[in-house]
Parts: C-alpha cells; sequence; structure tokens
C-alpha cells in the first residue's frame, strides 16, 4: 500500500488553514480525519493487486539492434474496476540509455472480469538472453488518494542474437560464386578440379584443358570446363579467450569475428559445403555440427548469441586436439583468433603443424583502425611518438603474419568493416585454386 502525491497534496494544503486559524490537535484532526477516512475508503475500493492473473506472449528473439515486442496480458477477476500504473521491469540493456521509464511503464483501466494487453517494445544493446524480471503495479482507488501495490513474477527470455550486419555483402559474394560454379555467362576457365561439361572451343582456352577423345567423335574441338570442388568441410573456430575481449570501436573483437564467420558460413553453405563451429579458449564454450545447409546459418547464429569472453589465455593445445576430433578428414579450418605476437608464438606456433599436416588452415584476425590512424600523424611531438608506437606494433603484427604465411597458414588481417568480406574472398581464393 502507499499514499499517492495527490494525498500529500490535500494533506499539505490542509495544514495551512490549520496553522493560521487553529493551532493545535484539534485543527491537525479536523483536517486530518477526513483525510484519513477518504483513503480508507480509497483503500477499499482499489481492485486486489494479488489476485491480478499476467501472462506474457510475444517475440522470443531479435537481433542486435531491432526491436522485440512482448505482450504482457492482465486479467482481473475482481469485482472492482482495476486503475492502475504499471511497470515492467527489464534489465537494463534491454533499452538503449534514458528509455527505460518510457519503455516500462504504462497505465491500464480493466473492468471487472475482463482482460488488456499492453506491449512492451524492447531495443536491446547487448548480446545475450535478456530475462523479464518482475511486473509491479499499482492499484488505485476511484479518489486516486491511496494505492495497492504487489509484484508478480512473469517469466519470460528473449534472446538477442548477432546482428549480423555484414549480410549486405553476401550477394555479391554469392555473384562472384556463381561465377566459379559455371551457372553465369561467365566462365572461369581451368579453374576447380571438379568436372562439368564440356563446351566448343574458343580462342584463349587453356590447350591443357582440350578433351581429345570428345574432340574426336565430333567435327569441332571440345574443351572441358571445370567448378570448384563441393560438399566439403569448414570447421570455424571463434578464440573465446582474452584477446577477443579488446574492444576495438564500440565493440569486443568476438563480435567482429562472430560477424566474419557468418558471412563465411552463409557463403560457403550456398555453395554446397558443410560448415560446423567451434568456440574455445580453454574448454569448448559452444559447438555446433552436423548441421543442413538450411539450418546451419540459425544454428550458428542461436550459438553465437551466449557467448562472451573470456578473461583467460587461450589453450591452444587443448583448442588443437578439439578441432583434430572435430574434424577427422581433410577440412578447412578457419581460425578467428588475434595476431598479437606473445599469444601466436607461444601458443600457437609450437602446434601448427598438427593443423597443416591434415587441413587447409586459414588464419582471420580483427585489426584495431586506430593503429593506422596513428601511424600517420605527425602533428606534434606527442603524434610522432604514438606513430612510431603504432608502427612498431604494425611491424610485429606482419612479422607474426608472415611467420604464420611461412607454416603454409593463408591469414587475414582486416579493420572490422572489411574483415568479413576479406575472409570470404580469401574463402573464394582457396576454392579457385582448388585447395579445399
Amino acid at each position: 500500500m502507499a499514499f499517492t502525491g495527490r494525498a500529500a497534496l490535500l494533506a499539505a494544503l490542509g495544514s495551512l488553514p490549520v496553522g493560521i486559524w487553529d493551532p493545535g490537535w484539534t485543527g491537525i484532526l479536523a483536517v486530518n480525519a477526513p483525510l484519513a477516512v477518504a483513503c480508507a475508503c480509497d483503500f477499499a475500493l482499489a481492485a486486489p493487486v494479488r489476485r491480478l492473473g499476467l501472462t506474457r506472449s510475444g517475440d522470443t528473439s531479435v537481433r542486435l539492434g531491432e526491436t522485440a515486442d512482448v505482450t504482457l496480458t492482465v486479467t482481473n477477476p475482481s469485482r472492482r474496476l482495476l486503475r492502475a500504473r504499471l511497470r515492467d521491469a527489464w534489465p537494463p540493456s534491454s533499452w538503449e540509455p534514458g528509455t527505460e521509464v518510457e519503455a516500462s511503464r504504462h497505465r491500464l483501466t480493466v473492468p471487472p472480469g475482463e482482460r488488456r494487453r499492453l506491449t512492451t517494445r524492447l531495443r536491446p544493446t547487448r548480446r545475450g538472453d535478456r530475462q523479464a524480471d518482475r511486473v509491479t503495479i499499482r492499484s488505485y482507488g476511484p479518489l486516486g488518494l491511496f494505492a495497492r501495490q504487489g509484484s508478480h513474477k512473469v517469466p519470460w527470455t528473449v534472446r538477442v542474437l548477432p546482428p549480423f550486419t555484414s549480410r549486405k555483402h553476401l550477394p555479391s559474394k554469392l555473384a562472384r560464386l556463381r561465377e566459379l560454379d559455371g551457372r553465369t555467362s561467365v566462365l572461369i576457365r581451368g579453374e576447380g578440379t571438379e568436372f562439368d561439361s564440356l563446351r566448343e572451343y574458343v580462342p584463349g582456352d587453356d590447350t591443357r584443358s582440350i578433351d581429345w577423345r570428345a574432340t574426336a567423335r565430333q567435327s569441332t574441338v571440345a574443351v572441358r570446363t571445370w567448378r570448384p570442388e563441393r560438399d566439403r568441410h569448414i570447421l570455424v573456430v571463434l578464440d573465446t579467450g582474452r584477446t577477443a575481449a579488446g574492444r576495438v570501436g564500440d565493440a569486443p573483437r568476438l563480435d567482429a569475428s562472430m560477424d566474419a564467420a557468418l558471412l563465411l558460413a552463409a557463403l560457403a553453405s550456398r555453395a554446397g559445403d558443410r560448415v560446423d563451429l567451434l568456440a574455445y579458449d580453454r574448454r569448448v564454450r559452444a559447438m555446433v555440427q552436423g548441421r543442413t545447409a538450411r539450418d546451419v546459418l540459425p544454428s550458428l547464429v542461436n550459438a553465437m548469441a551466449t557467448l562472451e569472453p573470456e578473461l583467460v589465455e587461450l589453450d591452444a593445445r587443448g583448442l588443437t586436439a578439439t578441432a583434430l576430433r572435430t574434424a577427422p578428414r581433410r577440412s578447412l579450418i578457419v581460425l578467428l583468433t588475434s595476431l598479437d605476437t606473445a599469444p601466436v608464438e607461444e601458443g600457437l606456433l609450437p602446434v601448427l603443424s598438427q593443423l597443416t599436416q591434415r587441413h587447409t588452415v586459414l588464419v582471420a584476425s580483427v585489426a584495431d583502425p586506430y593503429i593506422a590512424r596513428m601511424a600517420k600523424a605527425r602533428g606534434n611531438t606527442d603524434a610522432v611518438y604514438e606513430a612510431a608506437a603504432a608502427a612498431q606494433a604494425q611491424s610485429e603484427r606482419h612479422r607474426t603474419a608472415e611467420q604464420l604465411r611461412r607454416h603454409g597458414v593463408t591469414v587475414v588481417d582486416e579493420t572490422p568493416d572489411e574483415l568479413a568480406p576479406a575472409l570470404a574472398d580469401a574463402y573464394l581464393a582457396l576454392k579457385t585454386a582448388g585447395r579445399l
């Protein structure tokens, strides 16, 4: 139960004449006794809160940056009219800063025996599961002087999925894939290792593609066309250790790695390849295996939604052993990790040969665009020192990448905005070269 501002205002206004004309207990009782009776009557006429029925419905998942609508149905089983204010509480990250009060508070009036629906619009600012907290209802009497108040637990969970902002690059990458696959008028000659069809020779064709047996059976020279391999296995490995927690811009490196992994998975599944996911730091954080081309992207998005970086060092030996168990046959292993010198030289390089002996390995890393801007600064003494530090960091990063390349690893090192399309291009290049 709670007094309202209206009751306090009436008590304050009543104290003025009492203080002027009749200060003392008699004047106080003359004002407050009727007010107390009115509050008691108001409380008795307010609809009870505990007996209200509350249920939820609506969205159970939403992409980061989009809105989700959760409907709360309030049923009034009592014989009194419900006049209420309601607060639908959710974690602070369920709304953009400054919009919580407006989005979570509602006014409603429910006649006896009826129900009303209220919609709470969420706009989450972080990935993961957002669980509804309690619903607090304040029921007012007809005079608005006194209110009943209570809370209800109405469980509901909204899963906030990765935004997949790189999907804007998917049409152009699919167009390149169709060119490689021979489904457009542009035929990439001499690429791939799977035989596709025969066609008539035109000047400029690779003479090594001439099919002499087919040529002998007809009056024109016939050449073979090829298409990229299908049904290859791709294992995407996400490093969820401490280096993935470093922020580049407004988001952790892990988020940029997830976005790149989703674009690669969407492209590879359209190309007929099988895509699995492994998220690892010192233990398996998420694993997706054996999904069909239709189900792989939703499964990856759902598995990535709750992933958060762990402030521990990556166990490279454990990761390698788990990857080899997950990919027993020859595969493309895409490792999204850091190119920092110490973690690579002390952790990854000693065990890298175990992966490269059996698989094709591609390492992708998120570069910080701020370092590139620092390297170009020359305005004052501080800027020159910062530029020198940035140049040294870039040099160490390039040296680490070269070490990986000497072990036969393809390296992609790009800023968050460019990592996803660059990784897709590297995949298409490997497919074109027949290395998958």
